[in-house]
């Protein structure tokens, strides 16, 4: 078995494929062009890249021999998910790996700009010395407002609470609030009441442009916005006149709209024009400790379905865990259509080469089911060629121990 892994993917990837069987590893430090990167898919069972290398259903057409496809990032949006899917392809990411290193600098943040941080750095850059503590404020005893509760914002709270911050959050889900941290009834509450406002949900229709005019004039007067979370969260153009108007007193935005397709790329936003605010790369997540988590975790899923057939946590075809394959048996994994009478006609083929059946293991999710099917018996060489004629099967193979 083969993987191609591009983009400078952390070595703790290998560990995780180390431990899991046999597995050759080439790698590429850099994002490839599709054309490439269709030459060099040919054979190449595993794939791993990060947030610049896209796959599309062109790309998945020239790789017959792919199995699954790990994105060592958060996000999977560079896939063609359906397409995929289709092929008969698992996509999994790691999404929660990085949740540390985000809440870090999101409360980095908030102490740098109740601080004044930026604007007084700029100043000094600028040979001005403006050593003053007017507007410059500790985070004890401030308001957080959290907008967003799950892992990221959850872990924020904990942090901050430890700064001594009152924390108010809220989530469209309820859930358990950590330490002292105050869940609130709707986002407008969390506006109106916090002195810094950051937000933690992901990109869907309806966040898409979720702090506009209206929800900066409803913050109070003086207070921060740090988005490091997604790019369209925030109209920008809104957020600049809500400062240019002294009514949002700074900003940590590390998630733009538009940003650069490479490091060639000039930067551009209305936000350039103001020193009061913290512009960062989106490098929320870009630690050494967090690129080692998605290494690992990431490499975890991609080998345990390569070797096991286990799908945990797969974003596009359903999940599954069937456990270690024992000793002297043989594993049938199968991607199928969603249709009545397939796990019906897969046991009876079975049956008829003369194959127990000693556990199997069932899930479906749309239009798409995954069977794992635990095999007793001298296999018939042509196994794989009957199953995959089945009428609804996507694709199949055979791991024996």
């Amino acid at each position: 078995m083969k993987a191609l892994l591009v983009e400078n993917i952390h070595p703790e990837a290998d560990t995780a494929f180390a431990r899991a069987g046999a597995l050759e590893i080439e790698r590429i430090d850099h994002a490839i062009e599709p054309g490439e990167l269709m030459q060099r898919l040919k054979g190449v069972q595993l794939l791993g890249i990060r947030s610049r290398t896209r796959i599309t259903r062109e790309v998945l057409d020239a790789a017959p021999d792919l199995l699954a496809i790990g994105c060592f990032c958060i996000g999977t949006n560079q896939v063609d998910l359906d397409a995929a899917a289709e092929k008969g392809v698992f996509v999994f990411n790691a999404p929660f790996a990085n949740t540390r290193s985000v809440a870090e600098l999101t409360l980095a943040s908030a102490v740098m700009l109740m601080r004044g941080i930026p604007a007084k750095s700029n100043a000094i850059r600028r040979g001005e010395w403006h050593k003053s503590a007017k507007g410059a404020h500790e985070v004890r005893g401030k308001k957080l407002g959290i907008i967003g509760y799950g892992n990221i914002g959850s872990q924020l709270s904990a942090l901050a609470s430890g700064h001594g911050m009152h924390v108010y959050f809220y989530d469209v889900e309820p859930k358990l609030a950590h330490g002292n941290a105050r869940p609130m009834n709707s986002i407008e509450e969390v506006l109106e009441i916090s002195d810094v406002v950051t937000l933690h949900v992901p990109s869907t229709p309806q966040t898409r442009g979720l702090i506009g005019a209206g929800q900066l004039q409803r913050m109070k007067k003086g207070s921060f916005l740090i988005n490091q979370a997604r790019g369209d969260l925030v109209d920008i153009d809104a957020l600049a006149g809500a400062m240019r108007a002294g009514h949002i007193a700074g900003a940590a935005i590390d998630v733009f709209p538009k940003e650069p397709a490479s490091a060639d790329e000039a930067f551009e936003s209305p936000l350039l024009a103001f020193d009061n605010v913290l512009l960062t790369p989106h490098i929320g997540g870009s630690t050494e400790e967090a690129q080692a988590a998605i290494g690992l975790d990431a490499g975890i899923k991609l080998a345990r379905y390569a070797f096991e057939g286990g799908s945990a946590k797969a974003v596009n075809l359903p999940e599954l865990e069937p456990g270690t394959l024992a000793e002297g048996r043989s594993r049938l994994v199968s991607i199928h259509r969603n249709q009545p009478g397939y796990l019906s006609r897969l046991n009876e083929a079975a049956s008829a080469m003369g194959l127990n059946i000693a556990s199997q293991y069932l899930n479906t999710s749309g239009a798409f089911g995954y069977a794992t099917t635990d095999l007793e018996g001298a296999v018939p060489a042509d196994l794989l060629q009957r199953i995959e004629a089945m009428d609804g099967t996507i694709r199949a193979r055979l791991l024996t121990r």
